[in-house]
Formats: structure tokens, C-alpha cells, sequence
């Protein structure tokens, strides 16, 4: 029996290496089938990459892609001006920038210098990847439908991308950490006037309510690359930074979850008509554990035995996933919603 079910790609840089890792292993499940993906920063690329893979070959194309994807990723270097890391012999600092790195000096520039301040020579290192996606593939009218979001600057909303609308500048602008790339700037559809983005990561990290629609299915699996808890306080300027970031890029997703919650228990009450709202079933993928040994450091600086390391992860925790809940999908929810807003 075929399950059909939605995706949410967290956004994390270079830490997205993990959703890799679990889309290749849900892939290898000729059950499920993905309707939708909704995606900001690394997790539109990734479902970006998915379905242009599916569009083009099915799911040995979509991994395919996604293989393709992460290969590029790794050759980028650093995702900051300059590829100064690509000639750097990192082996001897590998295993500092797995897990709780120092304070780099790639945080450090990002901090220090802004994005504009590089004037003619400034250059956007993902937009190279970006633009060998074959639009006509992921904008198909066939495979998953795809929701790529961003945060406008002048506004603070969201602005959710789909169909024709998702380009390259619509994934870069979803990408965009203000602190590292300058804003991309794109078409307002209705009044033609020029609107500046920064990453959709500060406002739906990734957006949910695009799948709240009643023809999309019920299950809504979230793949969650920013640890939601930490046990210990962080003391260091380093750790202090590196859970702000963690809790900025999860506030979006614990709003709409908590919205998810309100809605199932006004309908397990009986204060709510059933019908009237969408009953999601929300499941999630993660390792935190993993993830809280990571450091920011990690998410900047694309090493590509990191990123294989991090889709090895991903594979297992999609693997755990399915054994555990596989039958729950379409009939439970495996994420305590409760539990996580009690």
C-alpha cells in the first residue's frame, strides 16, 4: 500500500547534508510517495534537487541530484566571498570542525564585515550551484509540488515561491544569510517593483501552511536540522552565538507546530466542526544528538567528508524513522506536540 505524505526541509547550511541523507533513504521506500515539500536555505536545495530528479528519472534521479547537489556543495569551499578555505589542508582540524569548533575566522569576518563592503568584487558562491538546477525540471508540473521560502527585508513576512515562480534567485533569497550574502532582490508579481530578501530561515524555517491545503495529505514529516533543546547553558561567546542561531531558526517552525497542537485538541474536544481545519499528523527526523555536537563552524564551512559523515546520519535516522512508524503514517501522529508545548 502506497503512503503519501508531505515534507518539511529545515534550513541549516552546510548541516542540510543530513537531509540529504534522509531523502536518499526515504527514497529507497517505494510506499511512500512525496506530494509536497516545503523548504527554506539548504532544504530548498534540497527540494529543489529532489524534484528535479524525480521529474527528469523517478526516484533514481532524484538521488541522482541530490548526490549531484551535495557534490557541488562540497567543491564551494566556504559559503562566504572567497574560496580561501579550498586550497587549506583541513585534516588536522577536521575533528575540532565536527563538533563544538572554536570561535573561526570565518565567523569572525561574518561578524565584522559586511557583505556589501566587497563592492564590484563581491560574488554569491551558492549561485553557481544554483544555476545548474534545470528550471523546466523544478518547476515540472509532475513529482512533488515545492514551496520555497524567504523573509522579506523591508516587511519581516514570509514569501512563499511555488511553481513557476521558483527560480534562482528565489532559492538564493531563501539562502540568504545577511550577514554573508548581500540581499537578493526580486519582482513584487503584482506591482513589478523590485523587493529585497534575506533567508527564509527568520520566518518559516520551513513555512508549514502551504500543506495545510485539504487535497495535499494528511502526514506532514518534518526534517528537523536545528536541535529543538540543550541540556546545558552556554557559557562561551561561541556557544552563546551558536544557540542564538539555533533558537532564531527554530522560533517559525515551534509557532506553526504550536498552531498544529491548538487545532488538534479544539478538535479532540469538540470545540471545532471536524472538517473545518486541517487534521495534520506531524512527524519529525532528527538527531539531535548529533547535532547538538555540531557547531555553527560546520554549517558555514562545506568539508566534504562533514557532509558525507552528516548523510550517513540522515540515512540512519530516516532508517529508524520508517522501522518505528512506517505503519503510523495516515494513522497516528509520532511527534508529542503536546509533550513539546506542555
Amino acid at each position: 500500500m502506497v503512503k503519501s505524505v508531505n515534507l518539511a526541509l529545515q534550513g541549516g547550511g552546510a548541516h542540510g547534508a543530513f537531509t540529504w541523507g534522509v531523502l536518499d533513504r526515504l527514497l529507497e521506500d517505494e510506499t511512500l510517495e512525496i506530494a509536497a515539500i516545503t523548504g527554506t536555505s539548504a532544504g530548498a536545495l534540497n527540494g529543489a534537487a529532489f524534484k528535479a530528479g524525480m521529474a527528469r528519472d523517478g526516484r533514481s534521479g532524484a538521488k541522482e541530484s541530490l548526490d549531484t547537489l551535495w557534490a557541488q556543495m562540497g567543491a564551494v569551499g566556504d559559503l562566504r566571498m572567497a574560496n580561501w578555505i579550498a586550497g587549506f589542508d583541513a585534516g588536522p582540524l577536521l575533528h575540532v570542525l565536527k563538533m563544538a569548533a572554536p570561535f573561526s575566522p570565518l565567523e569572525a569576518m561574518s561578524q565584522a564585515i559586511s557583505p556589501y563592503s566587497y563592492g564590484p568584487f563581491y560574488r554569491n558562491p551558492l549561485r553557481q550551484v544554483v544555476d545548474r538546477f534545470d528550471f523546466d525540471e523544478v518547476c515540472a508540473d509532475t513529482g512533488p509540488e515545492l514551496y520555497i521560502c524567504a523573509t522579506s527585508v523591508q516587511t519581516g513576512k514570509v514569501r512563499v515561491f511555488s511553481g513557476t515562480d521558483v527560480s534562482t534567485d528565489a532559492i538564493l533569497a531563501s539562502a540568504c544569510l545577511p550577514n554573508l550574502f548581500q540581499a537578493i532582490e526580486i519582482p513584487d508579481p503584482e506591482t513589478g517593483a523590485r523587493e529585497a530578501y534575506w533567508d527564509g530561515g527568520y520566518t518559516g524555517n520551513p513555512a508549514l501552511f502551504p500543506l495545510f491545503r485539504s487535497d495535499l495529505p494528511d502526514d506532514l514529516i518534518v526534517v528537523n536540522i536545528n536541535p529543538l533543546v540543550r541540556d546545558d547553558v552556554p557559557k562561551t561567546a561561541h556557544d552563546i552565538q551558536n544557540r542564538v542561531n539555533e533558537i532564531s531558526f527554530n522560533s517559525s517552525l515551534l509557532r506553526e507546530l504550536r498552531a498544529i497542537s491548538f487545532v488538534q485538541r479544539l478538535l479532540a474536544e469538540g470545540a471545532l466542526e471536524q472538517g473545518r481545519m486541517k487534521r495534520a499528523l506531524v512527524h519529525m527526523i532528527a538527531d539531535d544528538a548529533l547535532m547538538t555536537r555540531l557547531s555553527v563552524t560546520t554549517k558555514l564551512i562545506p568539508i566534504p567528508e562533514v557532509l558525507h559523515m552528516l548523510k550517513d546520519a540522515g540515512r540512519e535516522a530516516a532508517d529508524t524513522f520508517l522501522d518505528r512508524h512506517h505503519g503510523d503514517l495516515g494513522v497516528n501522529q509520532t511527534a508529542d506536540l503536546a509533550a513539546m508545548f506542555s
